[in-house]
């Protein structure tokens, strides 16, 4: 019997006729229970919109590098990193574009102001995580069963990783869809779509994700052996998304930038790299791993060694049309022996393969469902390997759930604050309550300074019209944004007192005594530039305040996950207050 043919691939050969074994296991899995497409879609959607209102920003280069550039594309005002001036030029106006376009259809069809549009450009990014997700999530249905593809689905809802990364807007995160719609296609065996999601993720969001793609190459060149064809729909899709990004790029930049090509070098090559924003010990994505992911990330780095020896006791042998064991699982250990040896490390950068991470271990379960079944369950060939070792499945799940939920709560309850006290910077100029007076006229200028606090502010979409923010002096010794020049051709600019070498430009500051208002945590320490002017009550009026975690007085474990009654216990909260200079005037605008 002839097989079916992997897309633009070769026909499948030596496939034999099923056997009785092959027939008990197809009828076995018939059984086996499996939520629909629809249903998938509509919970992880769920999830991820549930996120886009519950989960901080927890990386300033996401506001600075992604929000404010946005903000500056749509109103015409923002901050400007160095990464985009045209003298380095090693981030891609056409990534921005992909969410800036919907996100100005929305805002002149609905009327809608800042805040609603921020939030908005999330619900694009948790649509398009949902979709991703979906197919990924039939494509091991396809390729490894309905037990598999279930347990991913159930253990993706409610992962803190998932939770995190799904609607930040980061190319990591952009990556990320892009991983799960290249290995939804691998898995699936459309290699179209496979070299499509590599060359996607690598272009348009990061140049280094492109080692992702190593095992399907792999697979496509040497297994397959559809060399040419591999060539043809690589040269193919990169020059039909290279072409109008570059052209973009070319366009805000004023000159023709090639920009993943731009930081791949600066990071590679450049005089000092990354290692200026940083370096952290070897353990820092492990211990980051457990908290976001607990007994699954274990799971997952031991994934390969489980899976070979559940294969060897329990004498499976792959089909013609499966994938090897090995190639499956190798994503994960490239990436780890990439990035786990940089000196340089952060949080987002394992984004992208976080899909992959939960695939692993969900995969390295069933193998040891397997193994149980094998070993201990009564010799039924009618029945599901499952059926007999649900107990453990759903064990691991509890555990985990239990850990996910503790970890994303302590996130909120301990991190959120920003994202609720800035948006009441728009209730000082429309009160939701229409018989209170104003505090601030909207034509007024107004000053907004944020000193030790800079690296939490969310981005413009937060800040009414006419009103800027500005920084003060703080602790902080390194370099800072400052505000696109004014103009639709600003992006051209070459801004001044800017460099990528993370040195501090004092041009960036403002006089604390020309702040109108001033966003502080009021800390019990303070110093000669981080003064704690909540306490500073002849000058400062606190008029709006947040509760936020002080992580240096409260317990490593209480901090990390929330406990009810023990977190409050052992943890110490400090106020996000917005302060009010007291007799400084606001200037009318000009």
């Amino acid at each position: 019997m002839e097989g079916p043919r992997p897309r633009f691939g070769r026909k499948v050969q030596n496939v034999k006729t099923k056997t009785d074994n092959d027939a008990s296991v197809g009828i076995a899995e018939s059984k086996c229970w499996c939520p629909r497409l629809s249903v998938v879609f509509n919970v992880l959607l769920s999830a991820r919109i549930t996120a886009s209102f519950l989960s901080n920003i927890s990386d300033c280069d996401e506001t600075f590098n992604y929000w404010e550039p946005t903000h500056y594309l749509m109103y015409e005002s923002g901050f400007q990193t160095w990464e985009y001036s045209p003298e380095y030029a090693i981030r891609s106006y056409a990534y921005l574009y992909l969410y800036t376009m919907p996100a100005k259809i929305i805002k002149d069809l609905f009327l809608a102001n800042k805040i609603t549009v921020f939030y908005y450009v999330r619900f694009i990014l948790g649509i398009l995580c949902a979709a991703c997700e979906t197919y990924f999530f039939n494509s091991l249905l396809n390729q490894f069963g309905k037990h598999v593809a279930r347990m991913y689905f159930l253990f993706a809802i409610i992962n803190t990783g998932m939770f995190i990364s799904s609607t930040a807007f980061l190319p990591s995160s952009f990556a990320m869809y892009s991983c799960l719609l290249a290995f939804g296609g691998w898995f699936d065996r459309n290699n179209a779509v496979a070299i499509f999601g590599i060359a996607i993720g690598t272009l348009l969001g990061w140049p280094f994700f492109a080692i992702l793609g190593l095992p399907i190459a792999f697979d496509i060149i040497f297994r397959q052996g559809n060399l040419w064809k591999f060539i043809l729909w690589s040269g193919a899709i990169f020059l039909a998304i290279m072409i109008p990004m570059v052209s973009l790029d070319s366009h805000y930049y004023g000159k023709q930038v090639i920009a993943p090509l731009n930081i791949f070098l600066y990071n590679v090559f450049g005089q000092g790299g990354p290692d200026l924003y940083g370096v952290e010990s070897w353990t820092f994505y492990f211990i980051n791993g457990f908290l976001n992911f607990n007994v699954t990330f274990i799971m997952a780095l031991l994934s390969l060694p489980i899976c070979i020896f559940c294969d060897y006791i329990t004498q499976k042998k792959i089909g013609p049309l499966n994938l090897p064991t090995w190639i499956v699982l190798s994503p994960i250990y490239i990436w780890g022996l990439v990035f786990f040896t940089r000196p340089h490390k952060e949080e987002r950068f394992l984004f992208p393969i976080y899909p992959l991470v939960i695939f692993s271990a969900v995969f390295a379960l069933s193998k040891i469902q397997e193994l149980y079944h094998h070993l201990l369950s009564a010799k039924n060939k009618l029945q599901h390997y499952s059926d007999s070792s649900n107990w453990l499945a759903i064990f691991v799940f509890v555990v985990y759930t239990i850990f996910s939920f503790s970890r994303s709560s302590a996130l909120y309850i301990g991190y959120h604050a920003p994202l609720d006290v800035y948006p009441e910077l728009t209730n000082l100029v429309t009160p939701y309550d229409p018989e209170t007076k104003p505090m601030f006229h909207s034509e007024k200028k107004i000053n907004v300074c944020v000193g030790r606090e800079w690296y939490r502010f969310p981005s413009s979409f937060f800040l009414p019209e006419n009103w800027e923010l500005h920084f003060v002096k703080s602790q902080f010794a390194g370099q800072l944004p400052q505000p696109y020049q004014q103009g639709a051709d600003a992006t051209k600019i070459i801004p001044r007192n800017m460099n990528d070498m993370n040195k501090e430009e004092f041009s960036r500051y403002i006089n604390v005594e020309k702040c109108h208002l001033l966003i502080d945590l009021d800390l019990p320490t303070a110093s000669e530039h981080e003064k704690n002017y909540s306490q500073i009550k002849n000058k400062w009026q606190i008029i709006y305040s947040k509760k936020f975690l002080d992580a240096s007085r409260s317990h490593q474990l209480y901090r990390a996950f929330y406990v009810p009654f023990l977190s409050e216990k052992h943890c110490t909260f400090v106020d996000y207050n917005i302060l009010r200079r007291i007799n400084l005037t606001p200037k009318r605008k000009a």
